[in-house]
């Protein structure tokens, strides 16, 4: 589903070179990007793919605080809708200490594969923006995706803007996650407080 400039759904719009396909995984990181990208001349487009956060409460309150302050900086945004709660899990169950590459490798692939579909030549991410990611596998693997798809991976560092943007974020009132997206990332975030919890119930 395409949204225009004003936040409305809207047809097709012509895809200047200028412009640049942003997966966007939320909008505190986006604050991180969009600004340098603008500055240097680009014209992001945010690109909302992202099966890897759940539960489905999480999931919405992310989307929709992206879709709300989009319409506010003129910032055009285009949505493929995917709540892949079961396969995301059936992809990483298996193997759960690494499932953060699989995790980065979805949504990059789902993004080249759209820019490729809908006319934009290039794209890039607001993961390159986090401290906490893997910075330079997430690099590694757009670049390989990109090429897969005949499009093209514009790399920038975003990460010096992070605490910026977070810091703008929490002025402007957006709706600021706890933990990277999926429920097993979720557990890990409260699992000191799991554990005291257990501990605290265990005569119980």
């Amino acid at each position: 589903m395409y949204f225009n400039r004003a936040g409305n759904p809207a047809g097709k719009e012509e895809i200047f070179m200028e412009t640049v396909l942003l997966h966007t995984c939320c909008a505190p990181c986006s604050l991180s990007c969009i600004d340098p990208l603008r500055g240097e001349g680009i014209e992001p487009v945010a690109f909302w793919y992202n099966p890897n956060i759940h539960p489905w409460k999480e999931y919405q309150a992310r989307r929709d605080c992206l879709l709300q302050y989009a319409p506010t900086i003129g910032l055009e945004v285009r949505v493929r809708e995917d709540y892949g709660l079961r396969e995301f899990v059936r992809h990483t169950a298996a193997d759960l200490d690494h499932r953060c590459a699989y995790c980065y490798e979805h949504r990059l692939e789902g993004t080249a594969q759209y820019a490729a579909e809908h006319g934009f030549t290039v794209f890039t991410t607001t993961l390159l923006a986090s401290l906490y990611q893997d910075h330079e596998g997430i690099a590694r693997a757009a670049e390989r995706l990109a090429g897969q798809y005949g499009v093209r991976f514009l790399y920038r560092d975003f990460r010096p803007n992070f605490r910026e943007g977070n810091r703008r974020a929490r002025k402007l009132g957006f709706y600021m996650q706890k933990y990277c997206g999926c429920v097993f990332s979720e557990q890990e975030r409260y699992q000191k407080q799991i554990d005291r919890d257990k501990a605290a119930f265990a005569g119980s």
